[in-house]
């Protein structure tokens, strides 16, 4: 059986969310949750030239196939889409170059196919990957929710019947019977 280890982020300039996931015997597996804190970095190419390294440091150390990346949503404040934006690209490029396959998601998108509803709350998303997840996420890596949602995300993408990912999945009957994981 082939193992899918999944890293998502979740891009900022000032706290920068990670989690990094794998697919054990169809089982999703928590292997890092955590944040890259970059507030005291004092410029903003300082800052991108950080999570530039950091994505290549935990893709070195967790080697996973795709990177699950939320999208910048539109905002009112045009400066904070543009870093945002930055460091989103700068995440990207650094997966690039360590010949990761990139994925992008909304924000609406992730919180609707982890707790089925696009405007879930961080706690929301926390609760929900928590019971998806058997894993407990402490309150001070709710930063790192959002990624770690994208990352389940993707993997949920992979592995949904219509991707063809498991062949003995031609129906709900029997990808709810190879998936109890993802039955509430």
């Amino acid at each position: 059986m082939k193992t899918i280890r999944i890293i998502g982020i979740d891009p900022g300039t000032s706290i920068l969310g990670y989690g990094i996931l794998e697919m054990r015997d169809q089982k999703s597996i928590v292997l890092e949750i955590n944040t890259l804190q970059l507030a005291k970095i004092e410029t903003h190419q300082a800052k991108l030239r950080e999570i530039f390294l950091r994505v290549q440091e935990l893709i070195e150390t967790f080697q996973p196939q795709s990177l699950s990346i939320e999208s910048p949503f539109f905002g009112k404040n045009a400066q904070s889409m543009h870093k945002l934006g930055r460091a989103q690209g700068v995440a990207i490029a650094a997966a690039m170059v360590m010949g990761v396959e990139i994925y992008e998601f909304s924000p609406k998108k992730i919180k609707k196919a982890i707790t089925g509803n696009g405007n879930a709350t961080k706690e929301q998303v926390a609760l929900m990957l928590n019971r998806l997840l058997d894993f407990k996420i402490d309150e001070k890596y709710y930063d790192a929710t959002d990624a770690l949602a994208a990352a389940l995300c993707l993997m949920y993408e992979l592995n949904s019947p219509a991707k063809g990912m498991k062949p003995s999945a031609k129906s709900w009957k029997s990808f709810i019977a190879n998936n109890p994981n993802r039955v509430l």
